[in-house]
């Protein structure tokens, strides 16, 4: 799965989306990836909406973070219409590895960030999709490195694919990597650590835990001082099945930075 080597990144010129530039920048870095900027103009409801013109618009596409991105490979493309059907089909016309965008945006795009676009993206995405939440108080470029690592999976078979992506970052950054399973109940924990064990196959900590799934991800994630949270977005019934009804309320709760696989 990794390198990512073409990255997709929708900006809303928010403070989330400099914010998310940051780690957009780190991971195009990192992996020596083109980048792809996108900012989508929802033009029936613009002139409500914002100030500038979509001609304006257009052009302070052209200069977003012109400094910080002048040595990666990068186009930038306006697009019109839906935020969400152009983030899928530029995806898919560029053979993205990664999207990157924040939880949501600030002001007018609030509302298609955080009520609909992302959601949309996480639920029809062939690719990975890094989601970041407080990125209006992101770190700064230098600061940003992944040195604890947590994956959480559900053990249905699309848990290998999540567990080799949180493998791949562990040895890519030389990182902590520590796997949470989440049960219903304590009775069922003895079971599910064996299963568990048999499936992570690596040098990591296993943690078997007991609760709301999206609570105990969070309280997780911030008892391991993670980085960077791991979750795959399976359709599979069963405990962690329900990842996807609870991916987004586990992305938004989540105190770092989320890659759902």
């Amino acid at each position: 799965m990794l390198p990512f080597k073409r990255i997709l990144f929708p900006v809303d010129f928010s403070a989330q989306s400099i914010g998310a530039a940051r780690y957009v920048e780190a991971f195009t870095g990192r992996f020596d990836a083109d980048l792809t900027l996108l900012h989508v103009i929802d033009l029936p409801h613009y002139n409500d909406l914002l100030p500038q013109s979509p001609a304006e618009k257009r052009a302070r596409l052209q200069s977003f973070l012109g400094t910080e991105l002048e040595y990666f490979r990068v186009e930038r493309i306006p697009a019109e219409g839906d935020a969400a059907q152009n983030i899928l089909r530029m995806a898919r016309e560029k053979q993205t590895d990664l999207i990157m965008m924040p939880t949501h945006g600030l002001g007018p795009f609030r509302k298609f960030l955080l009520g609909s676009v992302t959601a949309k993206i996480l639920h029809d995405a062939d690719c990975p999709v890094w989601t970041g939440v407080h990125l209006e108080s992101a770190p700064p470029l230098e600061k940003i490195e992944i040195h604890k690592l947590l994956c959480a999976v559900n053990l249905e078979p699309h848990s290998s694919t999540v567990l080799e992506c949180a493998r791949e970052f562990a040895a890519e950054y030389r990182a902590e990597l520590t796997i949470l399973h989440v049960v219903n109940s304590s009775q069922e924990a003895m079971k599910a650590r064996e299963r568990l064990a048999s499936l992570a196959g690596t040098e990591a900590t296993l943690l078997v835990e007991a609760g709301e799934v999206p609570a105990v991800v969070s309280a997780t994630a911030r008892r391991v001082a993670a980085d960077l949270l791991v979750i795959g977005r399976s359709a599979s019934p069963g405990v962690f099945g329900r990842l996807r009804t609870h991916s987004y309320p586990i992305i938004r709760e989540s105190p770092c930075p989320v890659i759902s696989v």
